[in-house]
């Protein structure tokens, strides 16, 4: 149910379209105006009303019928789109439909507590789980316009990772949503190992390639909140990024808001309620050695309700070694990146977040990569910007 929600974020009414500071001390309460660290400069103001991309609806069930003409045809639908921009859409995916609407309603049993129960389970600076008001604490400026709950799931079958973090950090009352998650995310492992197999057929490595290589993923789940903003026209719920990720499997609400910066301007992914948006990270575009794109991404908001959205962010255990398969290193496309760790890249895109703003920027004018990043000689920083973004 789409429901306007008067959160923490939300600002009354107003037609003055002044700005004004914001106690970063104090929780993000009413305000007349939007605060100044939540308005983003003119060069990166959303656009409200983009042209729609088109991407393609990928039938997952046609692919695993093991019919040669249909998996050829999805094969070849998903390979164009992830060599164009990485992004695509699941539809025939097997997943219930009760447990995504569950999983939505339980995004606003979440958001909906107070602020002081929210807290409970603050993310720390440092950490990438927990719960994250805008990122207050961490930036003094762009912030985002949302509020994110994230948490680590582990495929290992002798653990409850997500049961777990919930009872140890919310106690016995949060079981029951501890125990949900756990079994969402088991859901979205299973979809994703699917969607390897099929990537890496889509490559011309063998099925299994990719799904082994995953098979232990040490993966992180993330709810994510977009109040109603008074001025989205100055505001943006989540900026350009590139996921450093593997694949993210996102399920959407019915409130437009994803885009997608393709062919030198910015395009939105309408929202279909039985299908999944799936998209390349950083980490597999390495995997492919380049072959498939890890493409700029954000989030708009709007001025009268909330919109949500489920992320399930894939990644490989983290002491596993990133190197493309050796079909994939060829004379004519000859390996592009060194080999690295999950674990490393991780820690390098927390520690050097907004130093990659500026590498962001350079992508959407069309500057990237700069010369400094051409030839097969990369220091570890250079490599991980050109990585990351």
């Amino acid at each position: 149910m789409l429901i306007p929600h008067p959160s923490m974020l939300v600002a009354p009414q107003s037609n003055n379209i002044e700005v004004q500071p914001l106690n970063l001390d104090a929780p993000l309460t009413n305000h007349s105006n939007i605060p100044s660290e939540f308005v983003w400069p003119d060069n990166e103001k959303p656009c409200l009303q983009p042209p729609e991309l088109k991407i393609p609806p990928i039938d997952m069930k046609a692919f695993l019928s093991n019919d040669p003409q249909a998996v050829a045809k999805v094969c070849a639908e998903v390979s164009e789109a992830c060599k164009k921009h990485g992004f695509f859409l699941v539809v025939n995916h097997g997943v219930d439909k009760k447990l995504l609407e569950k999983a939505h309603k339980l995004i606003d049993t979440f958001f909906c507590m107070d602020l002081p129960e929210k807290q409970k389970i603050q993310r720390k600076l440092g950490e990438h789980c927990g719960f994250a008001n805008s990122f207050i604490g961490r930036f003094a400026s762009k912030l985002p316009w949302k509020e994110t709950l994230s948490f680590h799931y582990s495929n290992d079958k002798s653990t409850r990772t997500v049961e777990d973090y919930f009872l140890t950090s919310m106690g016995e009352d949060f079981k029951d949503f501890g125990s949900f998650f756990q079994e969402y995310c088991e859901v979205m492992s299973n979809l994703s190992l699917e969607i390897m197999e099929l990537l890496g057929m889509s490559l011309g490595v063998s099925r299994e390639c990719f799904r082994d290589f995953f098979e232990d993923n040490e993966s992180v789940m993330r709810l994510n909140y977009y109040p109603p903003c008074q001025k989205p026209e100055l505001a943006l719920g989540t900026g350009p990024h590139c996921d450093p990720t593997s694949l993210t499997v996102l399920h959407q609400d019915q409130v437009e808001g994803l885009q997608v910066f393709v062919d030198g301007k910015w395009c939105s992914v309408a929202p279909k309620e039985d299908a999944f948006v799936v998209n390349i990270g950083d980490t597999f575009m390495a995997l492919s050695n380049g072959t498939f794109k890890s493409c700029l991404h954000r989030a708009v908001v709007n001025n009268q309700i909330v919109r949500k959205s489920l992320a399930f962010f894939l990644c490989p255990k983290q002491d596993k070694v990133v190197t493309p398969p050796k079909e994939l290193i060829t004379n004519e496309n000859p390996k592009k990146y060194p080999d690295f760790t999950w674990a490393t890249l991780l820690e390098f895109t927390q520690l050097h977040y907004r130093l990659l703003e500026m590498v962001t920027r350079e992508k959407q004018v069309n500057r990237w990569p700069p010369p400094l990043f051409h030839g097969q000689q990369h220091s570890k920083l250079s490599f991980n910007l050109y990585l990351f973004l």
